[in-house]
């Protein structure tokens, strides 16, 4: 599944930002933030991780679960670059309707 996809569902955009609030959380603390199973989370995560969004960590019996921020920035990147586009699109139009303004006046 790719970045966006595994976004598209709430409850892993609220794993995200809750990683991001928060750092590197254990399975356990961040299935207590939500009123559905563990066994749900996990699959979330699994789905997060598979789709390199957060990385995991085993330290002793526990699953530590944090964002890989190359991944953030791989996305931040790609809507700059979508925004930029659009900017330049939205600059072109504003200039021919400005120009359609002139030659009315």
């Amino acid at each position: 599944m790719d970045k966006f996809s595994a976004l598209g569902d709430p409850n892993r955009r609220r794993i995200v930002e809750l990683l991001a609030n928060h750092g590197p959380l254990t399975a356990t603390e961040i299935s207590e933030k939500f009123s559905v199973s563990p066994s749900a989370i996990s699959q979330h995560l699994k789905i997060l991780r598979e789709a390199g969004l957060i990385q995991m960590k085993k330290k002793a019996q526990k699953r530590i679960y944090a964002i890989d921020s190359a991944a953030v920035h791989e996305m931040e990147n790609w809507a700059k670059r979508l925004t930029a586009r659009w900017e330049q699109r939205f600059d072109a139009l504003e200039r021919i309707i400005e120009a359609e303004k002139r030659k009315q006046a």
